[in-house]
């Protein structure tokens, strides 16, 4: 007999050979029309596999995240079998789930292209029409390697006699005459892959990663768990393209990315370093109406600096290191064998504690917030590099909060709320916390992480914000808060940090001198609300799709003539407005007004005010918002006096009221 555990704690017994499509039957026919696969005793396991003498048994279905998981596991399968199919002699290699989808990379001398989609797609549903059962089958490694060399699979082969210890059992999972290693599991047959799946494109890949191996063919596709959950993200796709970041700083003239520069530098153009400026004066207020201290910090420090923070064990590969040497004189650089090494910072704590550690501190002079507009570089990999959402050269709205162990929870209520009101000054308003625990490459020992550990998840309780705790996703030095925004269209950011630190003060031997007068040793908390402030932009041009609010927009008004007689107060209107504090530029040029208007709101100027001969001669302007198609006809006087202050930043709004 099987005893079964079932999630509420009750348990029932079946014969033995019963599976968890057995379990689901006896519940009710429900839930077993609806059952994809199992838990069973914690790992997920195929429906229709023989559970073991005791089991602790849950059934899933697509409402689970693991059954949307699965669904697209079989999509992957299923892809695979359609090209081998209809493309006789294509090996496949691998092909996982990724977010919102799959992948498979395939093996073919001939390339793909988007137009054999259509029949791939085809050949998909008919598989699914099948309803083919999918079996589970153990194999021995050697037999398996056979095989697949049988049928010109030589990169499976590969994999198993790579990757698969000897004396290991292989699964292998297939519907009809074809079969797929994999470590499973799968839908109990074809037919339960709801046919909410699309492909999506072509990319290149390499074997295993590697440049030197053989090139491989992606194939991208998506799968969901309904036809309406599929059409919302492919929508959303279209959305997330429109508002591309790279596509709209060439239409709007704010940034590009070229090879001038190292890969990953970003070249400001004047209205994108507006918006750069906006954002970083107002970050600035309100760090410092908090009590920070703003500071800066060399650009390169000693190697043997970095040795001690740990940075140099752990991070090494990510830094951009340049040797301090004397030239010779004679114009060839030739660099000593024995020459000092220097890097340019990734990171601005170890300068930040040495600030910290100029002049004696006392247990008064905490907490002590330092922060830095640092411009930090990291060697991140091409591959990773994406406009300026994540590139090698980026400034940082960082701060360090050197602060006693007493101080911890209070300094993180008065961060989380500053880190809120500035998200729902730009406009995001749903924010989701993310406890992260030790890695498993780590500085500092168990009893130091055990306490930090506890003192931040204290700390993150006191504010009564909800969190999910993320085991092993810490820093190497303490654990962390993450917070991660939602834009406009659903996408998840994380951009603010709050690090909990007891390692690198011991490190690099900061203290103060506490009320008893002996020396102890800071907590210090790493923190940004921001982030990378390029990430950050990139993420407020798609949110607004290029659209600025006022107050952030690099050209808030543009005033535009109808007629050339309107010329001279069109320059007048625009230096009132200018001397008010207002980005504005005139558009005088002899074309038709529809034009001009055409044209400025595609570059999505908040207000375009429109003068003609009567607005000239009656000291007014006819106000044009963006989107709208309303005007308003307003003073000179007027316009000045509500437009000033509808463009005031968020903060400087709510000081004026």
């Amino acid at each position: 007999m099987i005893q079964v555990t079932l999630p509420d704690g009750s348990k029932r017994d079946y014969e033995d050979g019963a599976s968890a499509l057995t379990v689901a039957e006896s519940i009710s026919k429900s839930l077993a029309k609806k059952a994809l696969a199992a838990r069973v005793d914690g790992e997920l396991w195929d429906l229709t596999r023989a559970l073991p003498a005791e089991a602790a048994v849950e059934i899933v279905t697509d409402k689970d995240e693991d059954g949307l998981e699965l669904i697209r596991h079989d999509a992957a399968h299923i892809l695979a079998q359609a090209v081998q199919e209809l493309f006789p002699g294509t090996q496949v290699t691998i092909g996982p789930v990724i977010e919102d989808g799959f992948y498979y990379d395939f093996h073919r001398e001939e390339p793909f292209s988007s137009d054999d989609f259509e029949a791939i797609e085809q050949r998909m549903a008919e598989i699914v029409d099948a309803n083919l059962p999918i079996a589970r089958e153990v194999w021995d490694k050697d037999e398996a390697i056979a095989h697949f060399k049988s049928i010109g699979e030589a990169f499976k082969a590969r994999i198993i006699d790579d990757v698969i210890p000897p004396g290991q059992p292989i699964t292998l999972y297939g519907h009809d005459d074809w079969k797929d290693l994999c470590r499973g599991p799968h839908l109990p047959s074809t037919g339960k892959l709801p046919k909410a799946f699309k492909l999506m494109k072509l990319a290149g890949a390499y074997w295993r990663g590697d440049s030197k191996n053989e090139q491989l063919q992606r194939i991208y596709g998506t799968a969901w768990r309904n036809e309406k959950e599929l059409k919302a993200y492919l929508t959303r796709i279209e959305e997330a393209e429109k508002r591309d970041h790279r596509k709209l700083a060439t239409q709007l003239d704010l940034f590009h990315l070229d090879g001038e520069a190292a890969a990953g530098s970003v070249f400001w153009h004047p209205k994108g370093y507006q918006v750069w400026l906006q954002v970083e004066a107002y970050i600035r207020r309100r760090l410092g109406s908090e009590g920070y201290n703003e500071i800066k910090t060399p650009q390169l420090m000693d190697s043997a600096q970095w040795e001690k923070s740990g940075h140099w064990g752990k991070f090494r590969e990510n830094m951009f290191v340049v040797p301090d040497f004397v030239p010779d004189g004679e114009g060839d650089v030739k660099v000593p064998a024995d020459a000092k090494l220097m890097a340019i910072k990734p990171m601005n704590c170890p300068a930040h504690v040495e600030v910290f550690k100029s002049g004696q501190k006392s247990y008064r002079d905490l907490p002590l917030r330092l922060a830095e507009f640092g411009c930090c570089h990291r060697n991140e990999p091409h591959g990773a590099l994406h406009g300026i959402m994540r590139v090698r050269q980026f400034t940082q709205d960082d701060a360090h909060i050197f602060c006693r162990e007493d101080q911890i929870i209070s300094e993180t209520e008065r961060f989380c709320a500053l880190l809120q009101s500035v998200y729902d000054d730009f406009g995001f308003s749903e924010v989701a916390v993310k406890l992260s625990t030790r890695p498993d490459v780590r500085a500092g020992s168990d009893a130091v992480w055990d306490r930090a550990e506890h003192d931040l998840e204290e700390a993150i309780k006191a504010t009564g914000l909800p969190y999910e705790i993320m085991p092993g996703e810490g820093a190497f030095y303490g654990p962390k808060l993450e917070f991660q925004l939602t834009d406009a269209i659903g996408r998840v950011w994380q951009c603010g940090t709050l690090q909990l630190d007891f390692v690198l003060p011991e490190r690099l031997g900061a203290d103060y001198i506490d009320e008893a007068g002996d020396k102890v040793r800071p907590v210090m908390l790493h923190r940004a609300i921001l982030g990378s402030l390029e990430r950050f932009i990139g993420i407020l041009i798609e949110e607004f799709a290029g659209a600025f609010p006022i107050w952030l927009a690099p050209v808030q008004v543009v005033v535009a003539t109808i007629t050339s007689e309107a010329d001279a107060y069109a320059e007048e209107a625009a230096a009132a407005l200018h001397k008010a504090g207002l980005r504005v530029e005139t558009d005088l040029r002899n074309e038709k007004i529809n034009y001009k208007v055409r044209e400025h709101s595609l570059q999505k100027v908040p207000i375009i005010a429109v003068v003609g001969a009567r607005e000239a001669e009656e000291k007014k302007l006819a106000l044009r918002r963006f989107g709208s198609k309303a005007q308003e006809i307003v003073t000179l006087e007027d316009a000045v006096r509500d437009l000033t202050a509808e463009a005031l930043a968020p903060d400087l709004k709510r000081a004026a009221e």
